[in-house]
């Protein structure tokens, strides 16, 4: 079993960073990839990134390449998603979720991801 909590959310203007963090707890999550996710008001939840169970390799969706990078330390089970140069299409809610079985980073579906957090809102306005 794994339990995932978002933070690091909040208010900020275009053009500006933050940083999301997501902590888990439960043995499972040292072996399995992380994805984040993100969902805008009224739309499904897409795929952001993804870092391997190593931490070594990643993978963006092509919306986000070049300005949000995804990170992990195993020894604290902590994932990290830092969004720079943000723009108003980023507002949405960031979940972390895992998929169990997945190991590498890749692109992932929100319907095969078997454990989520409860998610972090980002709003990107002047």
């Amino acid at each position: 079993q794994v339990q995932l909590v978002e933070s690091g959310g909040g208010l900020v203007q275009p053009g500006e960073s933050l940083s999301l963090s997501c902590a888990a707890t439960g043995s499972a999550f040292k072996w399995y990839a992380v994805g984040w996710f993100r969902q805008h008001p009224g739309a499904n939840r897409e795929f952001v990134g993804a870092v391997s169970q190593s931490g070594q390799t990643t993978y963006y969706a092509d919306s986000v390449k070049g300005r949000f990078t995804v990170s992990r330390d195993n020894v604290k089970n902590m994932v990290y998603l830092q969004v720079n140069n943000l723009k108003p299409e980023d507002t949405g809610v960031y979940y972390c979720a895992l998929q169990e079985g997945i190991t590498t980073a890749q692109r992932m579906a929100a319907r095969a991801m078997h454990y989520w957090g409860k998610g972090t809102l980002v709003t990107v306005s002047s």
